[in-house]
């Protein structure tokens, strides 16, 4: 009778357990940084088990996690929320994978699971071009409170978004975030 040999690899599984996925979990939160980001991800990744462990048999692969996404609108949760917690099992896969608890093939159609699209109009009253300069134009230059406001105004486009951010500083003869402070 011949023996065969085995491999030294092990096969890696479709359907993780609870053991498997508390050591993912552990190696998901032990590789982050900052205790609130360990937090948030703990609680989505709870969370994400309770689901999993609840349904039948799941293999742990692109469509459960579809399946859990859809779970999660449902609640009428915020696509931001629901984002950090699939951003969570994303992080959950990565790390079955690397232990070869979870094959890579799996592990990137877990990762190509689409985040919950962000609807809405920015909030707020957004000042046109001419309503800037207008406004830039209001303090006097001349003296020091006029040059702080001047400041004031500056630095406030420049620490609005990027796409949102006008030109109106140099068009108002300011050449970058210190040119409001007047040449010294």
């Amino acid at each position: 009778m011949a023996h065969r040999k085995r491999s030294k690899r092990s096969k890696a599984k479709t359907i993780l357990r609870l053991a498997d996925l508390e050591q993912s979990k552990n190696a998901v939160l032990d590789s982050l940084g900052a205790a609130i980001s360990r937090e948030s991800y703990g609680h989505a990744i709870d969370e994400f088990i309770g689901w999993y462990c609840s349904e039948p048999r799941l293999a742990f692969n692109r469509s459960v996690v579809l399946r859990y996404r859809l779970f999660l609108e449902q609640k009428d949760l915020a696509p931001s929320t629901i984002n950090v917690r699939l951003a969570a099992v994303r992080r959950l896969a990565y790390e079955a994978s690397d232990t070869g608890l979870l094959s890579p093939d799996l592990a990137a159609g877990i990762r190509r699971v689409k985040g919950a699209k962000r609807l809405g109009v920015q909030i707020g009253n957004w000042l046109t071009v001419d309503q800037s300069k207008t406004l830039l134009s209001r303090p006097p230059a001349d003296d020091l409170r006029g040059k702080r406001d001047r400041a004031i105004l500056c630095a406030a486009d420049w620490l609005r978004p990027q796409t949102s951010r006008t030109s109106w500083t140099r068009n108002a003869g300011f050449p970058g975030s210190l040119g409001a402070l007047g040449n010294r």
